[in-house]
């Protein structure tokens, strides 16, 4: 691959993460640490009446792929149903695990390509989307 893993647009996303302050009072919780390198996401959701996710906060504490992965998550989560959040939870884990294949279907993941090659990475890039999902499916079974 001619692209560099800690690219521009990696680097971008690191520092803008949207909803980067935990919730007071989550339905849900979820928090992930990468064995590897030490980084850790946690993911506070609250969901609305239609059970889809209305509020959302994280505490990012990653290297600058977990915090463009979370930042990618973050743009994107409100209005996702815990089903949607578990299924795009498994696309990302069998793309990263594939080495290859179709970017799943969520904006910015793309930008993740360069780290096919390089699995010590990907448990940091599938933190914020482990964690949200489980966070939503705690928040679904309170109801």
């Amino acid at each position: 691959m001619s692209e560099t893993l800690y690219n521009a647009d990696i680097l971008r996303l690191a520092t803008g993460i949207q909803h980067h302050a935990r919730l007071t009072d989550p339905q849900g919780t979820a928090e992930r640490r990468s064995p590897i390198c030490g980084s850790r996401v946690t993911v506070d959701v609250n969901l609305g009446a239609d059970g889809r996710v209305s509020e959302v906060g994280l505490l990012v504490r990653a290297c600058a792929l977990g915090q463009a992965s979370s930042a990618t998550l973050a743009g994107e989560v409100l209005g996702k149903s815990p089903a949607e959040l578990a299924a795009a939870r498994d696309a990302l884990t069998a793309w990263l695990a594939s080495g290859e294949g179709e970017v799943p279907d969520w904006p910015g993941l793309h930008l993740f390509t360069p780290a096919l090659p390089h699995s010590a990475r990907h448990p940091s890039i599938r933190l914020a989307f482990e964690a949200a999902a489980e966070a939503a499916e705690v928040a679904a079974r309170r109801g």
